[in-house]
């Protein structure tokens, strides 16, 4: 599709808009990242403009969000000692990780944390931002320790409460909330709240705490120091600062595609992203990654290109060039009220209103990453979280992948068309059994397998192992058909293999599972088993 005039006004337009709702936002998370106000511009500038032009999606508005932010002060204050040019080699070293994940092609793989473990996270960054702004929304400095030595602060909090700090914040809240929604096209509600919270600061409550003096120009250029024991004990951190920015963009690009019914390219994404982040910590940036709210009012702006978000970031360099004096009477109060929203918006209330029908498996991933979202640290409730995840799975999986099992019993009157050595069938005899593994299996079900298919094994005097609908196997799942062979010849029991050679390359030919059987065990389907188990019994009953 060629590139139009009316194309061209929508990316302005879009663009333009989103550098209006960006501008407060990359200036509250500066300074929730204990990097500053201007840094959050920075930030915003380097992820936005790179991101835009090499990422894997068109219309994608990435700089600094709330995660990010909270994860840069957790690096700063527990990892990087509050040396801010250590933390600032962990984001160029989370932006170098983001690009080789992108050049090794796992963009997708990320779309595949579980929802429960994306929800709890977010709603605990969404709690922590609301929780760590209540100082500064009574007029009190943030207090380095994060949520937990926020909460002990409180008591003294309201003795020395600020009436008039927590005036312009309650104003600023209000505007942030209430404002209209007709407005919102031509003057977002942030925009609209940060200007009214500053000018009743400026021209009334003026004795409140403020940004103070910023820095305008261009940034210097900090180089990391990249030295092998620092990168060692670096990439823990790292990692988390990239997967964070990796999972909250991804996710951004999948709203926006379900708006444009386009697709984008994760991989190419997470490229994009991991360029803007190295620059960002370069330059002194707080990390990004895409953000939802720009990305939106991009898109209902008109925007279809990557114009639209190079165009945000330039248009927020050039303010960055001359914003200094503007900013330092914003109020600290200000940007609390703002933040309050913010992060009453990342909460998935979405999810959370519908706890009472999520199963209690996926409830408690999700309340476990949370808790330890908001009581814990970041890289602890990831980590801990996919594990959680992971239990939860296998368990459903476990069930799943033994009701696809068939362990019956089979009559000799019904199954065995000549009975050994003449007369009548009994009826209830089965000297034969059948173990039917259909699907797929794996580690989730391999304990329960052993378990139940053992006991079936020994009941029998021929066993038939039936892989014939088997679709996949992973290794613990082969060991267990190597434990019920080794039950088998324990007790005697005769084992003969259908349909190992329909059954997809996999652990079973690998491991070498079914080396002791005899090759004329192996049949190649339920006719043939036949003929072979009455051969075997014929044959033990003349022995």
């Amino acid at each position: 599709m060629a590139y139009s005039l009316q194309t061209l006004r929508g990316d302005v337009f879009g663009g333009l808009t989103a550098a209006v709702v960006a501008l407060p936002l990359a200036l509250a998370f500066g300074v929730a990242s204990g990097l500053g106000a201007i840094e959050g511009l920075y930030g915003a500038v380097a992820v936005g403009f790179l991101a835009a032009v090499f990422g894997g999606t068109k219309i994608v508005i990435s700089g600094p969000t709330g995660p990010m932010a909270i994860a840069m002060a957790v690096i700063i204050a527990n990892h990087a000692g509050n040396d801010i040019g250590h933390a600032l080699t962990i984001v160029v070293l989370a932006g170098i990780i983001q690009i080789l994940l992108g050049l090794v092609r796992i963009g997708r793989l990320v779309s595949y944390t579980p929802y429960s473990v994306i929800s709890g996270f977010m709603s605990g960054i969404g709690v922590i931002i609301m929780v760590i702004q209540t100082l500064p929304f009574m007029g009190l400095p943030v207090k380095e320790g994060g949520p937990l030595e926020t909460i002990r602060q409180w008591p003294q909090a309201v003795q020395e409460l600020d009436w008039s700090a927590l005036t312009v914040a309650a104003v600023t809240l209000g505007v942030v909330l209430a404002w209209p929604r007709r407005f919102r096209e031509v003057l977002p509600s942030a925009v609209a709240a940060l200007i009214v919270g500053t000018l009743l600061s400026v021209l009334w409550l003026s004795d409140i705490p403020v940004i103070g003096e910023v820095p305008t120009g261009l940034p210097e250029l900090r180089m990391p120091d990249l030295s092998a024991a620092g990168l060692l004990a670096d990439l823990q951190p790292a990692l988390t600062i990239a997967l964070l920015g990796a999972i909250d963009t991804l996710l951004t690009a999948l709203i926006a595609d379900s708006m444009t019914r386009e697709r984008h390219d994760p991989n190419r994404e997470l490229v994009g992203q991991g360029l803007g982040n190295t620059l960002a910590g370069l330059v002194g940036g707080v990390p990004g990654a895409g953000a939802t709210m720009g990305t939106v009012v991009n898109i209902r702006a008109g925007a279809r290109t990557r114009v639209a978000g190079a165009l945000c970031a330039v248009l927020l360099l050039a303010v960055t060039l001359g914003l200094g004096r503007y900013v330092e009477s914003i109020p600290h109060a200000v940007l609390a009220g703002i933040l309050i929203k913010v992060g009453w918006d990342i909460v998935d209330w979405r999810f959370i209103t519908h706890l009472h029908r999520v199963q209690r498996e996926h409830l408690l991933v999700m309340v476990v990453t949370l808790g330890l979202t908001v009581f814990a640290d970041l890289v602890t409730a990831v980590v801990l979280g996919l594990v959680a995840a992971g239990m939860a799975s296998a368990r459903q999986f476990e069930r799943l992948e033994l009701d696809s099992v068939m362990s019956v019993p089979l009559l000799d009157d019904a199954f065995l068309r000549d009975i050994p050595q003449g007369g009548e069938p009994d009826k209830f005899s089965a000297r034969v059994g059948l173990v039917a593994l259909r699907g797929t299996f794996t580690v989730a079900s391999s304990n329960k397998l052993i378990t139940t298919l053992g006991a079936d094994v020994r009941d029998h005097e021929v066993v038939i192992i039936d892989f014939t609908d088997t679709v996949y196997m992973d290794d613990s799942a082969a060991l267990v058909v190597e434990q019920l062979i080794d039950i088998a010849m324990d007790e005697n029991t005769e084992c003969i293999v259908v349909g190992t050679s329909e059954l997809p390359i996999g652990s079973l030919q690998a491991l070498d599972v079914l080396q002791r059987l005899p090759a004329d065990r192996f049949v190649n389907n339920r006719d043939e088993a036949r003929e072979l188990a009455e051969r075997l019994l014929a044959a033990g009953r003349q022995g």
